[in-house]
């Protein structure tokens, strides 16, 4: 496979034994903008924050639309794997553990995140997905016997997400075997203090 390096920075703590924030922007962001806001949950974490590969209209993406809401689910399947790939090349390097990841999604980052938790259902120790919706029509999957802990914030009043498909988004989740929170806040695709409140409170609980 032709896979790409992606652009990313990474921000050691001063824990040898700390988990790593995987940072995934959503559309049109960069490897720059969830960092402020991974630093509301302390010192403890490295951060990895990447870009994505795909431009649309020069916007970064992690994979390929086909209209709003309808994913080019093979580019998507290319790269996660690209993703994955990349980043075990770099762990060594950094000096990151590859087992304590835990990703952090907005978006399009959310619905990377999510086909990395279908895909490689043990490859995160956990995710958290801000406004995601179901990468994949059809869900194949062997699942996880690891109870890996997500957080999943939807919007309320979020006009590009279906509720109905975040239900059953949900429920595949939880059948896969995920240990799913799932948290629906009084707003639209914007991200809100609560969802800072509450992934702090549930990083605190899940990676004590």
């Amino acid at each position: 496979m032709n896979f790409e390096p992606l652009k990313y920075i990474y921000l050691p703590s001063q824990n040898a034994a700390a988990y790593t924030l995987l940072l995934l922007h959503g559309t049109g962001g960069n490897e720059r903008d969830l960092i402020p806001l991974a630093e509301n949950f302390g010192k403890e974490y490295n951060i990895l924050s990447l870009r994505g590969n795909v431009s649309e209209h020069g916007m970064p993406r992690f994979f390929k639309r086909l209209g709003m809401g309808v994913f080019d689910e093979q580019d998507l399947d290319f790269r996660t794997d690209e993703m994955v790939a990349f980043i075990k090349s770099i762990a060594d390097k950094e000096g990151f553990d590859i087992t304590k990841l835990i990703a952090l999604g907005y978006s399009n980052g959310a619905n990377i995140a999510g086909a990395t938790l279908i895909k490689y259902p043990d490859f995160l120790a956990g995710a958290i997905l801000y406004r995601p919706m179901q990468p994949f029509k059809e869900i194949k999957s062997a699942g996880t016997n690891n109870n890996v802990p997500v957080f999943f914030s939807s919007g309320r009043l979020d006009s590009t997400v279906n509720p109905n498909d975040t239900q059953t988004y949900l429920n595949n989740l939880k059948e896969l075997g995920f240990a799913v929170d799932y948290y629906d806040i009084p707003t639209g695709h914007n991200l809100t203090a609560d969802d800072i409140k509450l992934t702090a409170q549930w990083l605190a609980t899940s990676f004590k």
